[in-house]
C-alpha cells in the first residue's frame, strides 16, 4: 500500500484502521473478529491504528496493543487523552467532563503504555480541547513526554486553527483527528489551510458518515441497544429518510464506476491532499478489505468536484452531535 506522512515524524499507509467500534459505541462486539481484523489489516499493509482510552473505556487499548504486540514494528499505533473517567463504569457514560491538566496528561500516558504494552506511543493525541486549561500547558506537558522517550508524535483532535497554532509554538503537531467527510466538511477553509501551511498531517475520523454513507442503513431499527448513533439527530427516523435521499446519488455515481458507495466516499476523502490519512471503522474482514481497496480509486478533478457538490453539507438534515458530545466538542476552539 502506497504510504503517506503525518508530520515529520510518521510514515503510515495511505488509510488507517479506526478501532473505536471493536469495544466501544456500536454494541454488538465480538472480540476474536476484531483481532482476526487487526491481523488481516497488517496482512494487507495498513501501518496506522487508532485507539483512545475512552473507548470502552479503556478495554479497546487492551484489545489494540493485545492483537498488534506480534507486529509491532511495524505500525504505528495512536491513542488519545483528554476526558474525566470514571473507572467503576464500564460504557459511555463513564465520561464526565473534560480534563487536559498537565497531570492528567501524564496520568494518562503512563496508563494507555500499559494498556497498549508497548515502550512508546507513536502518536499521543489530545481528544478533546479543554477550554479550562491552556494548550499551552496541556502541549507542554505532552513535549515532556516525548523528551523522555515515552511519546514519538503529538496531535490534537477538533481543534480550530488558533488553537492549532499556538500548540504548534510549542511543540511540533504531527497530526489533527477530526470528523471529515462528504456530509461533514466542516475542517474545510481554516483548518485544512493551516494543517497544509504547518505541515501537519489530517486524520478524518467518520469518513463514512458513520457508516451512513455506505448506503447500508435505511433505519434507526436497525441500531442494537447500546448504539449510540440512535443518539444523534442525523440519525433521527426523520433525519435518515431524508439523508437517503443524498446518498442514493452517492451510491448511483459509485455504480457508474464499478465500486461501492463506501469505496467512493472514502476516495473523496483521499483525494482532498496527499496529507490526509482517513481511518474508516472496520469491525469485520470484508468491510476492511473494501476499505482497503478504495485506495486504488482513482478520480478525476470533475468526478472530485461533482461529488463534493451533489453531496453538500446543506443537502443533510440534521445536526452532526447531541447536546452533551456538542458541549464538548465547539465548532471553534
Amino acid at each position: 500500500m502506497k504510504t503517506r506522512k503525518l508530520g515529520k515524524e510518521l510514515d503510515v499507509s495511505a488509510i488507517g484502521l479506526g478501532c473505536m467500534g471493536m469495544s466501544h459505541a456500536y454494541g454488538g462486539q465480538d472480540e476474536q473478529e476484531s483481532i482476526r481484523t487487526l491481523h488481516r489489516a497488517v496482512e494487507m499493509g495498513v501501518t496506522f491504528f487508532d485507539t483512545a482510552e475512552v473507548y470502552g473505556p479503556f478495554v479497546n487499548e487492551e484489545l489494540v496493543g493485545r492483537a498488534l504486540k506480534p507486529f509491532r514494528s511495524k505500525v504505528v499505533i495512536a491513542t488519545k487523552f483528554g476526558f474525566r473517567i470514571d473507572p467503576e463504569k464500564k460504557d459511555s457514560s463513564a465520561m464526565s467532563g473534560l480534563d487536559s491538566r498537565p497531570e492528567h496528561v501524564r496520568e494518562v500516558a503512563e496508563a494507555s503504555l500499559k494498556r497498549l504494552d508497548v515502550d512508546v506511543i507513536d502518536l499521543f493525541y489530545q481528544h478533546r480541547v479543554d477550554p479550562n486549561v491552556p494548550i499551552e500547558d496541556t502541549v507542554g506537558a505532552m513535549a515532556e513526554l516525548v523528551k523522555e522517550g515515552k511519546v514519538r508524535a503529538l496531535g490534537l483532535s477538533e481543534a480550530g486553527a488558533d488553537i492549532i497554532r499556538r500548540a504548534h509554538a510549542v511543540h511540533p503537531i504531527s497530526a489533527l483527528q477530526s470528523e471529515y467527510s462528504l456530509w461533514t466538511r466542516d475542517p474545510e477553509g481554516e483548518i485544512l489551510d493551516t494543517c497544509r501551511e504547518l505541515g501537519i498531517g489530517f486524520v478524518p475520523f467518520s469518513p463514512l458518515g458513520r457508516g451512513f454513507l455506505t448506503g447500508k442503513i435505511q433505519s434507526p431499527d436497525q441500531f442494537g441497544a447500546n448504539d449510540f448513533r440512535s443518539s444523534l439527530p442525523r440519525f433521527s427516523a426523520e433525519n435518515m429518510t431524508a439523508n437517503a435521499s443524498v446518498v442514493k446519488l452517492l451510491e448511483e455515481m459509485a455504480a457508474d464506476k464499478g465500486v461501492t458507495a463506501a469505496q467512493l466516499a472514502l476516495a473523496w476523502v483521499l483525494h482532498q491532499g496527499d496529507f490526509i490519512v482517513p481511518i474508516p471503522g472496520a469491525r469485520k474482514i470484508p468491510h476492511l478489505e473494501q476499505n482497503v481497496a478504495a485506495t486504488e480509486i482513482a478520480l478525476s478533478s470533475e468526478e472530485v468536484r461533482t461529488l463534493g457538490d451533489m453531496l453538500a453539507p446543506e443537502k443533510f438534515s440534521g445536526a452532526r452531535y447531541g447536546q452533551q458530545a456538542a458541549a464538548w466538542t465547539p465548532k471553534q476552539q
